[in-house]
């Protein structure tokens, strides 16, 4: 009897029928891989069937044989790295809700067919948002390409207005920008690039920048913004808002120092300043976001130098309290 087309295929198809139909719990014999073979036009005897999960052991695969049959012990995912993944997607607010769909099918594929049922969990985020522009991975994608090559790329910004219309900044002229780093914060990415036109490093947020191109020039401002201090710089910049770079001295109650952590990172000094406070001193980009964080930390935190910087924060304290006489 002739061989089938298939029949050059039977490794590969005996290794997915095991991916998706074993686990420890649900081995598979040869009897269902050689009914599953015929199924897809494939013959194939006991021997044959041994002979290839043999092939596949050799291969790498960690097949393990038991009584009731085999099973695929080991793979690239535990099913509790995948859950992580699976989360992580759904409470992206930048990945859209079909994206979200679409990207849980694939990780499902990364499993048997009884853990995947598992990887369909609905997490509940507060607050969370999903973005709704598909644009943004081709967004993202472009960015990283011209960060390879090292290309300056041009594109267009815009904004919302109180109608949830977008208006174009600049008037619709073209931004052109130096690209460095892609930085997730406070769940959105912006891109973090030289601005030619300003002669500074400046921060968009990606879901607003629309028809991105790739330029011919080479990328500017390396000088200013190096790759290595890309970490320094994030913790520098509060809600990714640009601000004047000042060196700040603050007190805060003991109590704030897991905070504090959490903004400035590990490598911030601690200085104890009594019993109840300690006081850190960093470069800050003083911002309206900065004195937004400060505030919420009401009368535990404190800037204490430099002067003019403290004045600034009572005044912005001092013109919210306004508002609400």
């Amino acid at each position: 009897m002739p061989k089938s087309d298939n029949q050059k295929l039977k490794l590969l198809f005996i290794l997915d029928y095991l991916n998706s139909e074993s686990d420890e719990d649900h081995p598979v014999n040869a009897s269902q891989l050689i009914e599953y073979l015929a199924k897809n036009g494939i013959r194939a005897e006991r021997k044959s069937v041994y002979s290839d999960i043999a092939a596949l052991v050799d291969y790498g695969v960690d097949i393990e044989s038991g009584k009731r049959g085999y099973f695929v012990a080991k793979r690239d995912f535990e099913t509790a790295e995948l859950k992580l993944l699976v989360d992580a997607v759904q409470s992206s607010k930048f990945i859209t809700r079909r994206k979200t769909g679409e990207l849980i099918k694939k990780l499902e594929k990364l499993t048997n067919r009884f853990d995947a049922a598992s990887l369909q969990r609905q997490v509940v985020v507060q607050n969370r948002i999903k973005n709704m522009r598909e644009s943004i991975y081709y967004s993202v994608d472009a960015i990283h390409s011209a960060i390879s090559a090292d290309k300056k790329i041009r594109f267009k910004y815009f904004r919302f207005n109180e109608r949830k219309e977008r208006v174009a900044q600049r008037g619709g002229a073209w931004y052109i920008v130096s690209p460095f780093a892609l930085i997730w914060d406070n769940e959105n990415y912006y891109l973090v690039g030289f601005d030619a036109q300003n002669g500074e490093i400046r921060n968009y947020r990606v879901d607003r920048m629309d028809r991105i191109e790739l330029m011919d020039e080479e990328r500017e401002g390396e000088e200013l913004f190096g790759a290595s201090d890309i970490a320094t710089y994030t913790s520098h910049v509060f809600g990714m808002f640009s601000g004047d770079e000042r060196t700040v001295r603050m007190r805060f109650h003991n109590e704030l120092a897991s905070v504090v952590i959490d903004k400035l990172g590990l490598d911030a000094f601690l200085v104890p300043d009594g019993k109840e406070y300690f006081t850190v001193t960093a470069d800050i980009s003083v911002s309206p976001q900065f004195y937004g964080w400060l505030a919420g930390l009401g009368t535990k935190a404190e800037i204490v130098a430099p002067w003019d910087v403290r004045e600034k924060f009572a005044e912005f304290i001092n013109g919210i309290s306004e508002l609400y006489k």
